[in-house]
């Protein structure tokens, strides 16, 4: 048995919040979204017009799909106007404090019958419904970047996650076009335990000189048959992102194996994130990437 859902609520505008928004609305359903940044609201909207416009240039959708899809997505300034919503995804950064307080913050201004769930790629479900009115209501939906391109999303219950509320984020997973797998509540869940690790450790050959930037992922695309390196996978995905993530890995299993590369660290407290930042592994600030080491 499942409740379905028709209008969607997000919070967080970056590159996660704006992809989710764009599927949801694609899908048909009414799109809120919010973001306590004006400015990144605003940046959001435009990247998802911008999203929609390159499918019409490539004729995979129609002007007139394209505007009825955007017309779909709404700006919501604060949580209350978020109330009419069946559901409300939390995608926000990778940091366990601004989601708690996001959450404590948000439930007062949904109806009691309102599916909350996050976007998180590793922090605990359970931990993070404790910060809800509604832990039976509360289940991780952990979509892949980019959105729009990636088939899978993760689906995580809590401890207490009732059936209900797994059942509906089943089907309205299924209604996005999309695969969705159940993973149980441990550091990471199944995708980032397995890749994030990885990336660690193409960190560490190049932080101990095995290989440079350029031939680790020369080595990862043609020997493993991978569609980008994990160096610049790393650069796409956000470096303060895979540091979170090793760091949830590293504390929550306790195991040495996950400790998170010194390289990564330095470069994170430098302040070079990857593509974002326009620089990481590569320099991102030319006409073409260049590993910088």
């Amino acid at each position: 048995m499942h409740m379905e859902i028709k209008r969607v609520g997000i919070i967080g505008a970056g590159q996660m919040g704006s992809g989710i928004a764009q599927v949801c609305a694609t899908a048909g359903l009414d799109v809120l979204l919010n973001d306590r940044d004006p400015a990144r609201l605003e940046n959001g909207l435009t990247v998802i017009e911008g999203s929609l416009g390159r499918l019409v240039s490539k004729g995979t959708l129609s002007e007139e799909d394209s505007a009825q899809v955007r017309s779909r997505i709404v700006s919501a300034r604060d949580f209350a106007a978020l109330e009419p919503c069946d559901l409300v995804i939390e995608a926000a950064t990778e940091n366990e404090a601004t989601k708690r307080e996001i959450f404590s913050s948000l439930c007062g201004s949904l109806r009691p019958e309102t599916f909350v769930a996050t976007n998180t790629s590793s922090i605990s479900i359970t931990r993070l419904a404790a910060a809800t009115d509604r832990p039976e209501k509360f289940i991780g939906i952990h979509f892949m970047n980019p959105v729009p391109v990636m088939q899978l999303v993760e689906l995580i219950r809590g401890i207490a996650t009732e059936d209900t509320t797994y059942e509906s984020a089943k089907a309205f997973i299924a209604k996005l076009g999309k695969t969705s797998t159940m993973s149980e509540d441990f550091p990471a869940f199944i995708v980032n335990r397995i890749l994030l690790p990885m990336i660690n450790e193409a960190i560490y050959t190049l932080y101990e000189g095995v290989g440079s930037v350029e031939s680790i992922d020369t080595a990862m695309r043609l020997g493993a048959n991978h569609p980008m390196g994990p160096l610049q996978l790393a650069d796409f995905i956000g470096l303060d992102t895979c540091l979170s993530v090793m760091q949830v890995l590293y504390e929550g299993l306790a195991d040495s194996k996950y400790r998170p590369c010194p390289l990564l660290v330095k470069y994170v407290e430098a302040g070079w994130l990857g593509r974002k930042a326009k620089r990481g592994f590569y320099d991102y600030r030319g006409p073409t990437p260049i590993p910088t080491r």
